[in-house]
């Protein structure tokens, strides 16, 4: 009886044993899914990102010349002005008035002129036969020449005055739409030092800009006449179309960051496009419409330990490209063969690469592997648990 009884617990711890080893420390046969890829036709492209402000194509600055009190306004926000039309007028009394003054003067001083001549056209006779001495001939050619000096001058002065008289009535430049008004009636304006600005005229609103800021890690891919597309919140459903006009070469320098602007004309036929709104801005720096794509993670595909029943024919173990045009991509060849390609890679925008050759179209590209049948605590690193083990209480107990 005591024998049966040690070959019963020698066959429980037997038994026992197994267990432990099947369900604990076993290691699960794993099975492994490959993820593959045949290479697709379509269109990718290299895009630029960059915010802006939408402004006018042309936009001009109407001031004055000569300082004094606005007396009338005949224009306001968003008037619509012709070129040579009257947008407002100073006070012109004090100019009216110095104009008046000038007349005078140059009623005298011609009148005075008049005289002279004739006083030295009497001299000059006079000291042909002898009459005077030279002194006395010297002194009225003197006179004749300052009287004309004077009208001259005074003639000067009159046209400054009225110059200024004119200057005092303020015209548009151009056709097209006020901005800005930045005075009103009433308000004196000082011209000593610089001209102060009355009126902002847009040319065309419906031919806008767009003043994009690229980074300079970006300036160097994009160029005149590549297309682009924006945004602005007010329209966000919207999409609007431009095209590269200029790349200006003076940089600014904000908080350290180099930035170029780049203008972006676009058509604003509709006018939905208002000065100053902020724009979003896409440059599409390269595009190519019937390009050969496979995904961008399939260049950092690398076999691991469970693919070890795949045959692998490397080309290259180091996996470094000697060039930004080269890559490594798996194609599966068979069903337990991995070979290695390099592939010439064109626009890589992260999400698809364009593959210039190396592959065909029927080649399966390995995207990814998948280990397939691992439980969820293998899976997190955790091991699984034997049910012949007893469990803690409160195990499952979420802390």
């Amino acid at each position: 009886m005591k024998t049966k009884k040690s070959i019963f617990i020698i066959l429980g711890i037997v038994v026992l044993a197994f267990a432990i080893w099947y369900f604990a420390i076993r290691e699960k046969e794993q099975v492994v899914r490959l993820e593959t890829e045949k290479p697709k036709m379509g269109y990718i492209s290299e895009n630029v990102t960059a915010t802006g402000k939408v402004e006018p194509v042309d936009t001009v600055t109407v001031g004055t010349q000569v300082s004094g009190t606005i007396s009338k306004m005949y224009a306001d926000f968003n008037s619509t002005v012709k070129k040579g039309q009257i947008l407002a007028e100073l006070d012109k009394t004090l100019f009216q008035a110095s104009v008046d003054q000038f007349k005078g003067t140059l009623a005298s001083a011609q009148s005075q002129l008049v005289f002279q001549e004739g006083n030295f056209s009497r001299q000059s006779q006079l000291y042909k036969v002898g009459a005077i001495s030279k002194a006395d001939y010297d002194n009225a050619l003197y006179t004749y020449n300052s009287a004309k000096a004077s009208v001259n001058s005074i003639k000067a002065q009159l046209m400054s005055a009225q110059k200024n008289l004119s200057l005092a009535s303020i015209y548009s430049p151009i056709d097209g739409t006020v901005l800005s008004r930045s005075v009103s009636e009433g308000q004196t304006v000082a011209a000593s030092f610089n001209t102060p600005t009355l009126f902002s005229i847009a040319k065309d609103l419906t031919k806008m800009q767009v003043e994009a800021s690229v980074d300079e890690a970006d300036v160097g891919d994009i160029k005149i006449g590549e297309r682009a597309t924006f945004t602005v919140d007010a329209f966000l459903d919207n999409t609007f179309n431009g095209n590269i006009k200029e790349i200006r070469l003076s940089p600014k320098i904000t908080s350290n960051v180099v930035t170029y602007t780049t203008i972006i004309n676009t058509d604003n036929s509709d006018k939905k496009l208002k000065p100053g709104m902020t724009a979003n801005i896409t440059i599409f720096a390269k595009e190519v419409n019937n390009a050969m794509l496979v995904p961008a993670k399939a260049l950092k595909f690398i076999p691991d330990t469970t693919l070890k029943k795949y045959q692998l024919v490397w080309v290259n173990r180091e996996r470094k490209p000697s060039s930004p045009i080269e890559g490594y991509v798996w194609i599966k060849t068979g069903d337990l063969k991995l070979e290695q390609k390099k592939i010439k890679v064109g626009i890589n925008n992260n999400t698809q690469v364009e593959v210039l050759g190396g592959i065909t179209a029927n080649d399966e590209v390995v995207v990814g592997s998948e280990v397939v049948g691992k439980s969820s605590a293998a899976a997190s690193g955790t091991g699984a648990s034997s049910p012949f083990m007893p469990k803690r209480p409160g195990g499952n107990k979420k802390r």
